[in-house]
């Protein structure tokens, strides 16, 4: 499996688009939109509206998530906005405001 690293100095605003995984180490601002997944590291920063199969956030997320597959919100996450995946994950000690739809 082939990725592509923002890593953790490095700013972007604008728009991400890719078939790859994604792994934010660092600060991105505006779209994100893969096919695969999108991790959001402990320490990354998403301003972002952020669609992906799967997404799992240990970082900050602030911005609304469309994931095909699932979310995932790690202990050490920070979450705000509408996630909108077929299962979702919240874990204990993870930080979430916003509205979630499970399609169904």
């Amino acid at each position: 499996m082939s990725s592509t690293v923002i890593g953790s100095s490095i700013l972007i605003d604008g728009e991400i688009t890719g078939e790859e995984h994604l792994v934010v180490r660092g600060t991105v601002k505006g779209r994100i939109q893969v096919r695969d997944t999108l991790v959001i590291e402990d320490g990354g920063v998403v301003e972002a509206t952020v669609d992906a199969a799967s997404i799992t956030v240990q970082g900050t997320l602030r911005g609304d998530v469309a994931a095909s597959e699932r979310a995932e919100l790690r202990p050490s996450s920070t979450v705000v906005g509408d996630i909108r995946a077929p299962r979702i994950l919240i874990a204990d000690g993870a930080s979430f405001k916003g509205n979630v739809d499970m399609g169904g």
